[in-house]
């Protein structure tokens, strides 16, 4: 498997990404089956999005991971903003980009988003027919997280005192003054508990702790991303999927689980939920032992549906 820096343009930001290209190609000597991999929110490419990457090349796609825009290495004012709009916009530019590549059969191209990006990547997938499969590993729903909490359980009182803050940090930029940005995790893991449980201290551990920091990786977003979500509904392009299949791969221990489960009841054509035993939401980041599991059933699904 050989990585290679690229970039393409979305609605005029240069968007950074790593290209996977198999070793060995195809033995029927036909370009290969793709797929585009958007990480999770306030994450960069070169984390869980580039293992899944990695690892389905090594299966035999080409594979693309690439910063969101606004995000890690790609272009985009201010950074740290979450705009649902662009991240979809930014996936369906990643195709683009995938069928001008001559190693890429462009009839078989799929999307797999993690997290946050697998929120996203059902959204592109609904409104882009030029996608023939979707997948998504620990499947958010952004808007929803924010507006309910991982568990779906938050007080409505919370959300809207984010927005209080965002319309005042809007009113402080009018007046030329720094708004700050919205920090998303506290400074320990114990501060993170006491915040979020179990999800919380995983989520402090792997973006804060060893388990898997990046320094690209802002762990911050813009105020005026929280206004944006609250308008947003990625899973309102669900039904739009069909007959097209999706296949949604969660921890069997994920408190976010309701978001996959929301997703898979809206979906219209092939559709399957898959559970990986003993996982949690944040498992599927980067333990082996459950990416392993899900990276086989990956490879199943795009080898039936892309016809590899």
């Amino acid at each position: 498997m050989a990585r290679t820096r690229v970039s393409f343009d979305s609605v005029g930001i240069e968007i950074a990404a790593h290209l996977y290209t198999p070793d060995t190609p195809a033995a029927d000597g036909r370009p290969a089956a793709a797929l585009v991999v958007g990480h999770p929110g306030t994450g960069v490419k070169e984390q869980t999005s580039g293992t899944y990457a990695q690892l389905m090349a090594d299966r035999g796609f080409v594979t693309l991971a690439f910063d969101a825009a606004h995000q890690g290495e790609s272009g985009g004012l201010p950074r740290g903003l979450e705009d649902p709009a662009q991240r979809i916009e930014d996936f369906k530019a990643a195709v683009s980009y995938l069928t001008t590549r001559p190693e890429v059969d462009a009839d078989r191209i799929g999307l797999l988003g993690v997290c946050a990006g697998g929120g996203y990547s059902l959204a592109a997938t609904g409104g882009d027919h030029r996608v023939k499969a979707v997948a998504t590993v620990s499947t958010a729903e952004p808007a929803r997280q924010f507006r309910f909490g991982a568990e779906g359980t938050q007080d409505p009182a919370v959300f809207q005192t984010l927005l209080d803050a965002a319309a005042q940090a809007r009113t402080t930029a009018a007046r030329g003054e720094d708004p700050g940005v919205l920090t998303m995790f506290p400074d320990t893991a114990e501060q993170a508990g006491a915040l979020g449980g179990e999800h919380g201290i995983e989520g402090w551990e792997y973006y804060c702790g060893a388990r898997g920091y990046h320094e690209r990786s802002a762990k911050f977003l813009t105020w005026d991303s929280i206004d944006k979500m609250a308008s947003s509904d990625v899973f309102r392009s669900v039904p739009l999927i069909g007959p097209r299949p999706v296949l949604q791969i969660i921890g069997e221990r994920a408190v976010t689980a309701w978001m996959a489960i929301e997703a898979h009841q809206a979906a219209t054509g092939p559709k399957e939920l898959h559970r990986i035993p003993g996982a949690s939401h944040v498992d599927l980041y980067d333990k082996r032992e459950y990416i392993d599991l899900a990276v086989e059933k990956l490879d199943e699904y795009f080898t039936g549906h892309l016809n590899k």
